[in-house]
This record gives C-alpha cells, structure tokens and sequence, in this order.
C-alpha cells in the first residue's frame, strides 16, 4: 500500500511540474502581445538553474545591442581569469641615487588603470611618496601611460557624451574617474548658490553663474567648452535645494599627474614639472611605493552603479594577465572574451563585442550568450559567489532601487540593468516560490519609452518568482 502511496504520490508530483511549465508559456505568451512590440523588438531567454533546463526562449539567438547587460560578460571574464583577489594598481619607480632627501633620478608614476583611484587615493599616494624620504627630485618627473594605447573612448562611443560622466576618458592613470563633482548650496534669494568642487585642483577653473531660490531660471547645470578641450567649468541655473552634478574634464592622465604635483608640492616635496615616458624595462627602476585597491570594489561599482570605468578596467586588467602583454588596445580585450566564449562552447564570431561596458553602438550579443554566462556563474561557486552579492536586488540597491519594490519579485531578482538610447536591458538571477533559481537574459531593442520596457521586464520577473 506505501509502495501504491509512494508510486502516486510521485505522479501527482510531475503531473503539477508538467501543468505548472505551461502556465508559464502561457502567461508568457501573453506578456508579449504587449502593444510594447508593435513598434519594437525582444531577445528572451530563460533557463531553470536548479532543474536544468529552458523553460522559454523568444528570439534567443538573435543579436542585440546590450547597453550595460555587457558588464556581466566582462566581469564574469575577468573574475575567472583574474579572480577576485587580483588588485588594481599604480606604482611610483625611480631610478638614480636617493642621497639625503634628493634623488638623482627620475620619479615615475606607472599607471595600472584603477578605476577606483579617488580623491582620498591621492592624498594617500602623495603621503607615500613622502614617507619614502624624498623631498627633492632633480631629474624628471615622468607619467608613463604606455599600459593602454592613446584611444581613449572605445569604438562607438557617442562623441556628443563627451562631457558626461558616465562616459569616461580613459588613461592608465585615472584620477576620482575622471571627472569633477559640484555641489551647490542655495543662499539667499537671488544670490550665487555656495558650491563646493570635488576634487579641488588648479587643473580646472569654475565659473559661478548660479542663481538661488529664483523660479525663472534654468535648473542647475555644468557645462564646458569640451570640443575645445578646456576645463572652463561653467555652473548655471537656479539653485533651491542642495543638489550635486558632475562633468568630466579632458585628458584623465594630465588632470591626475597635474594634482599629483600640486599636492606633492604642498606636503613639501619638490618636483619638477611632469612629462610623459615609459618606465626603463632593464633593473635600474627602483620600487618606491604601490597604492592599490581590489578587484571586488571595481566590482561592485561595475554592478551596482553600473559604472562604465570600472568594467573598461576589468577588461584591461584581464587582458593584461591573460595576454602577458606590458602594452595593450582593445583588440587584446576583445580576443580575451572571444576566447572565453569559445571555452564556453559558442562560436565567438557570432558576436560583435568592442567594449567592456556596453557604452559602443557597435555591440550585438544575444540572449542565449547572456544566459549561457550566468549559467556558467552559477556552476563555478567562487564565481557565484561574487557575482551573486553584488547584483542589483529588486527593490532594494543599485540600478534596481527603484523597481519591483512590491509583489513576489521583491528581493528575489539580483539582475544587471541596462539602458541607452533605443535599448533597455534586464538579466541576472530570479528565484521562484519553488525555491528554483532562474537565469534570465531580456533586452528590448527598439523602444523609444524606457519606462514602458522596464515595466514590461519587472512583469516578466514578477511572473518568474511566482
């Protein structure tokens, strides 16, 4: 009689799980009459983790531009390749005699692309080189940005988000990302707002043309005459309550090497003016100090905040231990990825990758390769457990604050974001009432209202978790 029990039990127990597959096509299915896709395009592709198998694939293999969903490829990359203990380094060198205080030398600052190079990082440097006794160099002090080419956006990057932050300009030698950070303060009606620059340098020039608590005016903005490459920053607009903008300035490596001797200067070290050269490859170059941070800060930002350097960084970094190379391009990162899509069982050539961040027009990847990704995260546990933490969650942090704050996907998406013009993109990890976990890829292409393909997407998600 048990074994009748158990025999029955068993069936009752597949005939729910082949009743409940399609449920979900169904309610999928209808998802997408969506008046949404009348004007625009879907790649989708959803595959059950803890059962192994797809549960619903639409236009999985088709191409796509990605927008920031590309991060998940670059850092899933890097952290094979790199792992999450690797750090991202710039180095001082000198060569010549240290006599006294005085080297007879030259001083080298050896970029190593960190991403999280910030305006505390550089009073921390400078203190460095410092405490190395060094009061007085006699020779030359010498950038060598000779990790990276001269490119400094990747290909199909907007020119016109030249002075926007999220689009940085990308040295070796990066300094708080590349960019300046005004807050304004308002003060008595009429009045310039009080602003406040971070980080201060000479490196740049602010220009005050806020207005406070004035109704007719423009709101708060910064601009520049960055087609000319000059950092004039220009603050205008009426100032109400305290607010915070950001604008890039040109060439990231002169505006850190510029701070970097203003600062070395006022600690009272004496350097002479900075020029750009390539550290000696032969013994003569002496280690003066090294100012680091981990691979699990780029990390973070890469996903959380989705920020652009960080995941460029990533890429370089892995291209440089996988590759050997002292020199690098894009191509070297490139070829990084097509070759791990290759170890992953697709056929690289499928693809079109160019960056890191997914900023480039260029890119077209798909669904399935997104997918395949996460899958493979989630079969490697010191992936997973990396990536997973640093995700997005619904409703909670990052780029996913603000969305599925209620209903059965609260809490239960940890998914990378995605957004340029034309593109909004989800994928990531869903876990389901059942306790499955679910990697997801969705992109939405063709969409001119972003806010009516995230609500198409936080639906999806909200029927996965059920």
């Amino acid at each position: 009689m048990k074994r009748i029990l158990s025999i029955l039990s068993l069936f009752f127990f597949w005939q729910m799980i082949a009743f409940a597959q399609p449920g979900l096509r169904t309610k999928l299915n209808l998802l997408l009459k969506d008046d949404l896709f009348k004007t625009s395009e879907l790649g989708l592709s959803v595959y059950d983790l803890t059962a192994n198998k797809y549960l619903y694939r639409y236009q999985s293999k088709k191409l796509y531009r990605p927008a920031s969903v590309e991060k998940l490829v670059t850092v899933i990359t890097g952290l094979s390749i790199l792992g999450p203990h690797h750090r991202f380094s710039t180095t001082l060198y000198h060569t010549g005699e240290i006599r006294n205080d005085t080297l007879n030398g030259n001083l080298y600052v050896v970029g190593g692309l960190d991403s999280e190079f910030m305006d505390p990082s550089m009073d921390e440097l400078v203190q460095m080189l410092y405490q190395s006794g060094i009061r007085t160099v006699t020779g030359k002090l010498i950038a060598d940005v000779s990790m990276t080419d001269s490119l400094y956006w990747g290909p199909g990057w907007s020119w016109d988000d030249a002075p926007y932050s999220f689009q940085p300009i990308i040295s070796p030698l990066m300094f708080h990302k590349g960019y300046v950070e005004v807050s304004a303060k308002p003060e008595k009606k009429d009045l310039p707002a009080t602003l406040v620059c971070v980080p201060a340098s000479s490196y740049y020039t602010l220009s005050n043309q806020t207005v406070s608590n004035n109704s007719q005016n423009d709101k708060f903005n910064l601009s520049r005459h960055w087609m000319d490459n000059r950092n004039d920053i220009l603050a205008t607009g009426s100032i109400s309550s305290t607010q915070r903008e950001r604008i890039t300035v040109s060439s990231s490596s002169s505006f850190f090497m510029h701070t970097f001797l203003q600062r070395a200067r006022i600690r009272g070290v004496h350097l002479p003016d900075y020029t750009y050269g390539e550290l000696p490859v032969d013994s003569s170059a002496v280690f003066v100090a090294r100012l680091s941070h981990p691979f699990r800060l780029a990390l973070q930002r890469a996903m959380k905040n989705s920020d652009n350097l960080s995941a460029e960084a990533i890429l370089f970094n892995t291209a440089a231990k996988q590759s050997g190379k002292q020199h690098l391009n894009r191509e070297d990162g490139v070829k990084v990825i097509q070759q791990f899509i290759s170890k992953l069982g697709l056929d690289p050539e499928t693809y079109n990758i160019v960056d890191g961040c997914g900023v480039s027009l260029y890119n077209y990847i798909s669904p399935e390769l997104l997918v395949t990704y996460l899958k493979y995260a989630y079969s490697q546990k010191k992936i997973f457990r990396e990536l997973y933490p640093v995700l997005p969650i619904a409703g909670v942090d990052g780029t996913l604050s603000g969305r599925m704050k209620d209903g059965k996907a609260y809490k239960n998406v940890h998914a990378k974001t995605g957004s340029v013009t034309g593109v909004s993109s989800l994928a990531g990890y869903a876990k389901a009432s059942n306790g499955h976990l679910i990697a997801f890829a969705i992109i939405n292409q063709n969409v001119m209202q972003t806010a009516k393909a995230r609500a198409f997407q936080d639906q999806l998600c909200e029927i996965l978790c059920e």
